[in-house]
């Protein structure tokens, strides 16, 4: 029986969400605890291929929902490859919270088309990957800004400008993070949306909002790669306080936000699309435990420590 298994890790976003999607650059990185798995083995003969997510309580058939993102996904692949469709059996498992600003859409897709190239006999590569799974997230996220599938599909912290090559983030200092759930879905296309019709309507404000989110971006960069890690806190204040004047912050977040600061973290922001879904907090690693607490206290469904390396 000829099967096969891959997985992809989740992410967070650790500066420049939103304004990534009008040219500014923005920092990355995978998150190993959580991660998208897809294995794929032979089915009966004439079963044609079959994608099943007991998780999503999801079972389809590629030829019969064509145009669902797995199905979408699996087609590409088989296109990419110039491979017929066998007859084969993909189960799908994830640990990532869905609309919670974690990249889980790029990951089970990045999973899916990882493990499916590999039981055709031509695994891709990471860039082919990457370049695939960014058409699933235009049907995710209408206008994305590849970052998902750059960060997801690679494996590693990056340094991203839409429209160029992604820029291996080199990390002179690894740094611990804890990201904390709101238990507020969030999908990031509504996010995405409504920054863009309030950009629309006024463009100045908003691109001097996103070139000042650039800049957080740069100088974060630049802290990262020295290892200066007392920078970083007060830039994701900063990045926060941006954040909330384009309008992604809530009410729920901000609190998560308050309590952490509160507890100790260097500095904390919203990270993804905001208005729910996940924030991050800078730690110390002897605060870590504390911090977590108090996140739970403050209303955290649940809280993730993850190194940044």
């Amino acid at each position: 029986m000829t099967s096969h298994t891959a997985s992809a890790p989740g992410k967070i976003i650790l500066f420049g969400e939103h304004a990534v999607v009008y040219g500014q650059p923005a920092l990355a990185a995978p998150v190993h605890k959580v991660q998208a798995k897809a294995s794929v083995a032979d089915s009966a003969s004439g079963s044609g291929l079959v994608i099943e997510a007991s998780n999503l309580n999801l079972r389809l058939s590629i030829a019969e929902a064509a145009t669902h993102a797995l199905a979408v996904t699996a087609r590409l692949v088989l296109e990419k490859l110039q491979k017929p469709e066998p007859d084969a059996l993909i189960t799908i498992q994830s640990t990532i919270p869905i609309a919670a600003g974690l990249g889980s859409g790029a990951a089970v897709s990045a999973a899916l088309a990882r493990a499916l190239s590999g039981y055709l006999g031509s695994p891709l590569n990471q860039a082919e990957l990457s370049t695939l799974v960014y058409e699933i997230e235009k049907l995710h996220h209408g206008t994305p800004s590849g970052i998902d599938n750059t960060v997801v599909c690679y494996g590693r912290p990056v340094y991203f400008v839409r429209g160029t090559p992604p820029e291996p983030l080199r990390v002179g200092r690894a740094f611990h993070m804890i990201i904390a759930d709101t238990g507020v879905t969030s999908p990031t296309h509504v996010a995405v949306g409504g920054v863009r019709e309030r950009w629309e309507r006024d463009r100045e404000k908003y691109d001097a909002l996103f070139a000042e989110i650039g800049q957080i971006a740069e100088q974060a960069r630049q802290a990262i790669e020295e290892g200066n890690l007392g920078r970083l806190g007060p830039l994701m204040t900063r990045n926060q306080s941006l954040l909330g004047q384009i309008g992604v912050s809530c009410n729920a977040l901000e609190r998560l936000i308050d309590a952490a600061e509160k507890a100790g973290a260097q500095g904390a922001k919203l990270s993804g699309g905001g208005l729910g879904g996940n924030m991050i907090a800078l730690v110390a690693p002897e605060s870590a435990g504390p911090i977590e607490k108090a996140l739970k206290q403050t209303g955290a469904i649940r809280t993730i420590h993850t190194i940044v390396q």
